[in-house]
């Protein structure tokens, strides 16, 4: 047995997770919307220092902490995997295969689970009220769980930019922007 065994790196504890959940490169990749060279890297590679936002897109998807994936030992995390078949914020996935009622979405529900996993419970919520609107069809679908990845993926960095060094430079961008935007009483 050697050492890494003893102490795998994030790197081993994610490979070691994605093979539980049963994932190829290519799920993997789609999933955590990482490049695919990124993922043949993390998980068939030699060890190296992954960005702070790709563990953070492999612990999300995983339905793990980030927190959990650097300090729980990697059997403890196979237990979790094990003990849950639906990740955390997959908890959603079935409120929103019982509410779908649109074909469009039913079908891209069966065409994309693992995307639909990964919906947060606000997430759900909004395609739900989505599938309501007039103008629902599947490229309309598509684009709206695009948003709300694209809105997620932006919040998590924002998240983590706001812990850092840099909140002063997030803060005057962000403050900019505000100021430069339409008010509320003007887009209407």
């Amino acid at each position: 047995m050697n050492s890494e065994d003893n102490n795998p790196t994030i790197q081993n504890k994610i490979s070691s997770l994605v093979e539980e959940r049963g994932w190829n490169q290519e799920e993997f990749a789609r999933i955590t919307r990482l490049h695919r060279h990124t993922i043949r890297k993390i998980l068939l590679g030699p060890a190296f220092k992954l960005r702070n936002a790709t563990i953070e897109s492999c612990a999300r998807a995983l339905g793990i902490s980030v927190h959990d994936l650097h300090h729980r030992p990697l059997d403890l995390l196979l237990h979790q995997i094990r003990q849950s078949n639906v990740p955390e914020l997959g908890k959603h996935f079935q409120r929103l295969q019982d509410q779908a009622y649109q074909p469009d979405l039913k079908s891209w529900i069966e065409r994309n689970p693992e995307r639909a996993r990964t919906l947060s419970s606000k997430d759900a919520d909004e395609i739900v009220l989505f599938q309501k609107t007039g103008n629902f069809n599947t490229s309309s679908l598509e684009a709206f769980v695009i948003r709300l990845e694209r809105k997620r993926r932006l919040l998590e960095k924002i998240n983590h930019l706001k812990s850092s060094k840099h909140l002063e430079i997030l803060e005057q961008m962000v403050d900019l922007m505000h100021q430069q935007s339409p008010s509320k009483s003007e887009q209407a």
